[in-house]
């Protein structure tokens, strides 16, 4: 049966009537509260899934501390400008960045003038995971990982495949399979999802790198052929995808997913840090945000302040890896 689509509309609707019952967690809280209104910076603009995130835990934390929250979309730079504007803020607690990929393990590589470092962030929880998707042309015959590396090796240099950009997760998805596999496509950045997957459903591109939501509803109808998600478990939007690694020796290690992470400056005080991991847990442990999350093809992926540091730690790593190999250099612009 086809799952729903993903729908922001949908996602938010009932955030602003659910009790304050419903909202709380059932422990006890941390001791710390705001003392004025919280701005949750969002690096990107409304609609995508770090907006969704962001709203999602504004909601929550207006009830559950009693102060207004208010996200504040911050687009430009790849992330990088509202997540500059948090690293200049003051760590009480008032500031707080819901940061993903790009500019929060991407962007410490690839970009030569960039206005921050990763140690000037102090990371508090991740909040959801969401695979990325390989999908081909129906008229390349491609129907599988094992199908595209041998079409590959008997036809090197055949074949083009597209992102979302360069440097976005989507085109190092890409980047790090041609890697691991010494085979070899030309890649075709796009400005932006949307553009790209008309590109591949066109036939223009014969290959696409994706985040999960838009290519699905494509493979589901049969107008794309899905070859795997990227993640280390299959999707439950998408159980009849296998993984990556599950296709290729060579493969084995591969693990490429678009997050959704709470920062704060790294001046915030323990207690603030704690205050707000309390409720990044008791957000992901609500019932409704779990329905949500699962239309968004997502899982929850909740981690204590040490926890999501070492997990950003190591996703910036090995992004540095891959962009190294690639030769990759831009400005932000």
């Amino acid at each position: 049966m086809t799952k729903k689509l993903f729908s922001r509309r949908r996602v938010l609707a009932g955030a602003a009537t659910l009790s304050t019952a419903a909202i709380l967690p059932r422990s006890s809280l941390a001791d710390w509260k705001p003392t004025e209104n919280v701005r949750l910076i969002v690096p990107a603009a409304a609609g995508g899934s770090t907006d969704v995130m962001g709203r999602l835990l504004a909601a929550h934390l207006q009830t559950a501390w009693g102060q207004s929250a208010i996200v504040e979309n911050r687009s430009g730079g790849g992330g990088t400008i509202g997540t500059a504007e948090v690293v200049r803020a003051k760590g009480d607690g008032h500031t707080i960045l819901v940061g993903n990929p790009g500019p929060n393990a991407i962007a410490y590589s690839i970009f030569k003038n960039l206005s921050y470092k990763a140690d000037q962030l102090q990371p508090v929880s991740n909040m959801i995971r969401i695979p990325n998707i390989v999908s081909a042309h129906p008229k390349t015959g491609i129907k599988s990982i094992p199908e595209l590396i041998a079409f590959l090796k008997a036809n090197p240099d055949k074949l083009s495949y597209a992102s979302s950009g360069v440097g976005q997760s989507p085109h190092l998805t890409g980047a790090w399979f041609l890697q691991l596999t010494g085979l070899k496509m030309t890649h075709i950045p796009f400005r932006g999802a949307g553009p790209a997957l008309q590109a591949a459903l066109a036939g223009d591109i014969q290959i696409l790198f994706d985040n999960l939501f838009p290519s699905l509803p494509q493979v589901q109808n049969g107008t794309l052929n899905g070859l795997c998600v990227t993640t280390t478990e299959r999707s439950e939007s998408a159980p009849n995808l296998p993984t990556m690694r599950e296709s290729a020796p060579e493969l084995a290690n591969f693990d490429v997913s678009s997050w959704f992470g709470v920062f704060l400056p790294k001046s915030a005080p323990a207690a603030v840090v704690e205050a707000l991991n309390v409720q990044a847990k008791a957000l992901l442990e609500r019932d409704d945000i779990k329905k949500n999350i699962a239309a968004m093809g997502a899982r929850s992926d909740y981690g204590t302040p040490q926890q999501f540091t070492d997990f950003v730690d190591a996703e910036t790593k090995k992004f540095a890896g891959i962009i190294q190999k690639e030769g990759l250099q831009m400005d932000v612009q």
